[in-house]
């Protein structure tokens, strides 16, 4: 058994327990069906017809539940595939289906670079597993070459400047610490105590893993293969695989304006090298997550405002929105570089407060006594800024 598999017996992550289920969904990013119908099927995807998904290296089940209950609750017929090489991590993702009684998964344990071997999928989830193997290459392309005719995948790889101070301290205890995990754990514990308050990792403020779990503190600092991505390095590696990216959830992280202001133009660069930008002058960014399709697919992917658009509102209630925005003419969003207000006209609110998730955007002016044509400019500019944010989006899945 390698370390790594070995980590995931011993402690597997995320922490979760079953008993949970009754209490709370765990939503996130990528894979919640609204929001990878927005990033790769253009908000349009016909929900009526057959879904296949793979959870790739599913560990103890978040995406797997996330997608598996949202498409249950919305009476969406689906096939979903976990596969992971801990049983252990296994175990907990199938005790938490099985307290949901969702029938639409099938349990394997492997690795998903025999994905191809479970069939071609609509839609592939791979979060926080392929920093972590060998060749991280042969993984996207062991994916990429799952992926059914104008299927997508959303992914998360580790991202090394928001992470600052983790790579030294995962060298050090690797030299430092050997034998079964329990024992490196604890050793690293007692040393960690003693770092001084100047050492990088104390002084950054986008880490918490360490604080919440064993299981957190091993991932985070033991972890015995850790390959961060840079966004420049995941474009390429994607494209190496045939890939391309098609969006993220997190578009506000990607833009260095804010940053630059006056001082610089930015005109000129690509919209990758913008993201690069951008990501070395915040240092914020500790993940990537994107969607990608194939690279001969990847155009027209990204839902745009529309008639027949159905808006979805994710983190904010319409009604305390829609009051904010009469009151304000701002709505207020916030993020790893702080809290910004963007602009809303005070005439959208009653728009705002009719959002969801079923009715499109005309039959919402409809009913706030307009027209989508006549607010339409005005929308246009506000969803481009919600949906940057993560907080606007479009999806028919729940639309019956």
């Amino acid at each position: 058994m390698s370390d790594v598999e070995a980590q995931y017996e011993a402690y597997p992550y995320p922490e979760r327990d079953p008993a949970d289920e009754a209490k709370r969904l765990i939503v996130g990013s990528p894979s919640h069906p609204v929001e990878l119908d927005h990033y790769l099927f253009a908000g349009r995807r016909d929900w009526t017809g057959p879904f296949r998904a793979l959870v790739a290296g599913g560990g103890t089940g978040d995406a797997l539940i996330q997608l598996a209950q949202v498409l249950a609750s919305a009476g969406r017929a689906a096939e979903i595939t976990y596969l992971d090489l801990s049983t252990a991590s296994r175990r907990i993702a199938e005790a938490r289906a099985a307290a949901r009684g969702l029938s639409n998964i099938a349990f394997h344990t492997g690795s998903l670079l025999d994905a191809r071997r479970f069939g071609d999928f609509d839609y592939i989830d791979c979060c926080g597993v392929l920093h972590h193997l060998p060749d991280p290459q042969a993984g996207f392309d062991a994916l990429a070459g799952a992926l059914a005719p104008g299927g997508g995948i959303g992914l998360m790889v580790y991202a090394p400047h928001g992470r600052s101070g983790v790579y030294p301290l995962q060298s050090a205890f690797g030299q430092l610490l050997a034998g079964p995990p329990e024992d490196r754990l604890k050793a690293a514990r007692a040393i960690f105590a003693r770092l001084p308050d100047g050492h990088p990792f104390r002084r950054n403020p986008h880490l918490g893993d360490h604080e919440a779990s064993d299981a957190g503190f091993y991932d985070l600092l033991l972890h015995s293969r850790d390959r961060p991505f840079t966004i420049t390095e995941l474009d390429a590696t994607l494209r190496a695989s045939g890939l391309a990216m098609t969006g993220t959830p997190n578009a506000h992280l990607y833009d260095p304006a804010p940053i630059v202001g006056e001082a610089a133009d930015l005109s000129a660069l690509s919209p990758l090298d913008r993201m690069a930008l951008a990501e070395e002058l915040s240092g914020s960014i500790k993940l990537h997550v994107v969607y990608a399709a194939k690279a001969g697919e990847a155009g027209g992917r990204v839902a745009r405002p529309g008639p027949r658009m159905v808006p979805h509102l994710r983190g904010a209630a319409p009604q305390a929105l829609a009051q904010a925005v009469a009151k304000t003419g701002r709505i207020p969003v916030g993020s790893a570089l702080g809290t910004r207000h963007i602009p809303a006209p005070k005439g959208l609110a009653p728009v705002i407060a009719r959002i969801d998730g079923r009715a499109t955007l005309e039959e919402i002016a409809r009913a706030a006594g307009g027209d989508w044509f006549a607010i339409a400019p005005a929308w246009g500019k506000l969803s481009e800024a919600l949906t940057a944010y993560g907080v606007l989006l479009y999806s028919g899945v729940l639309r019956r």
